[in-house]
């Protein structure tokens, strides 16, 4: 009799809606792929504990992409054979690019919280894309820092970037950015992941009469970057896109990285409460007393409740494809994150959350990243929303 009701009860117990997560959990991204996966985690334990969806708990599926576009892909697959209602994932310009057609033919939503690659959201025509976005794409973060080094009269750039699908879109953006100023690079330079030395590279770079280098890869190849540059007592700054936050560079490159500019959507200071409570919630959580890249964690933690807010939102529990995308669409009402106030972060024909007023510029001070310029620490107090 014991038994039989105890069965009962597991039998009623509500059963949990899957969600998947997908990134660089092990390997050279992990630097960024951990923290993100944290920020889901975190996320989901806050949303569980007010009784999750109508009472029934959020469970993650998580897959590890290893930064391997062909595992990847195979993982993707694996997610949607597992039922998961969307996913969020992906660090890796290159390994979410081979993995879009799996969700978009299967109609499941997938919110990219960490690549940059401007292709991932206009790969697909908007009105039948189910790819969303709330990392800052890198055809606004190249045409910020152009803006910002022009400010600073550098004028002569050297584009250096890696010859994976990242690196390629985000030199083809910075290039964009430069047209638009009537400018162009005076010396473009490719190499492959895992490079050990670009001396030569940097020597070119610098014959041509470079004053800044431009760098779009990931950490350790910019660290390298920055090294290569030491290494031939070649004193001109090295700006990016957020790949220079990481500490696979700061950390890689040493002196070498100081004072090194790049964009950046979230910095990790206390701000104002929903920050603060972030940043302490992440550090007793995890038992950190910093993230290694902030952005990554923030931008994985809105997103996951970006989802949740638009499950909400479907009719009468229609926990399918089609109906959270409409749902991520068509928010209710703002909600208010830690990066920005997501007010109409997505629509039928806008897939990316963030515009470019949500960026500032990060330098790299003490082997730490604080704001570059002290107005953007003060402006930061008041919340940017999506123009």
């Amino acid at each position: 009799m014991g038994l039989g009701l105890a069965a009962q009860a597991s039998a009623e117990q509500p059963v949990p809606i899957r969600i998947g997560v997908i990134g660089p959990f092990t390997g050279p991204s992990a630097d960024f792929g951990v923290p993100m996966l944290n920020g889901v985690k975190m996320a989901v334990d806050e949303i569980n504990a007010v009784g999750g969806y109508l009472g029934r708990s959020l469970e993650l599926v998580i897959k590890d992409d290893q930064a391997n576009p062909d595992i990847g892909r195979s993982q993707s697959q694996a997610l949607v054979n597992e039922k998961v209602v969307a996913t969020i994932g992906f660090c890796n310009t290159g390994v979410a690019m081979n993995s879009l057609a799996v969700f978009n033919d299967a109609k499941l939503p997938l919110i990219v919280p960490c690549a940059t690659g401007s292709p991932l959201t206009s790969t697909y025509p908007p009105a039948t894309s189910y790819v969303f976005r709330t990392s800052p794409k890198d055809s606004i973060q190249a045409p910020f820092v152009v803006d910002d080094l022009l400010a600073r009269g550098w004028k002569r750039v050297a584009v250096l970037h890696d010859s994976t699908g990242y690196g390629e879109a985000g030199a083809k953006d910075v290039e964009k950015a430069l047209a638009a100023k009537h400018l162009k690079p005076v010396y473009v330079g490719k190499f492959p992941l895992g490079v050990k030395d670009l001396t030569k590279e940097l020597s070119e770079a610098k014959a041509a009469g470079a004053d800044v280098i431009f760098s779009y890869t990931v950490g350790p190849e910019n660290a390298v970057i920055a090294r290569s540059r030491q290494a031939i007592g070649w004193k001109v700054p090295q700006v990016g896109a957020w790949t220079l936050s990481f500490p696979s560079f700061i950390e890689g490159a040493r002196e070498a990285s100081e004072g090194a500019l790049m964009a950046q959507s979230f910095i990790a200071e206390p701000s104002n409460e929903r920050r603060s409570s972030f940043l302490s919630n992440y550090a007793r959580k995890f038992n950190t007393k910093r993230i290694p890249v902030p952005m990554a964690a923030a931008q994985a933690y809105d997103a996951t409740y970006l989802l949740a807010h638009a499950m909400f939102n479907v009719p009468s529990g229609k926990l399918e494809g089609p109906f959270i995308k409409a749902a991520l669409e068509q928010p209710k009402r703002p909600y208010y994150g830690v990066v920005t106030t997501y007010d109409k972060s997505f629509s039928e024909n806008d897939k990316d959350a963030l515009s470019p007023n949500m960026l500032v510029m990060g330098v790299v001070r003490n082997g730490q990243i604080s704001f570059a310029y002290p107005e953007d620490a003060k402006r930061n107090l008041f919340v940017q929303r999506k123009q």
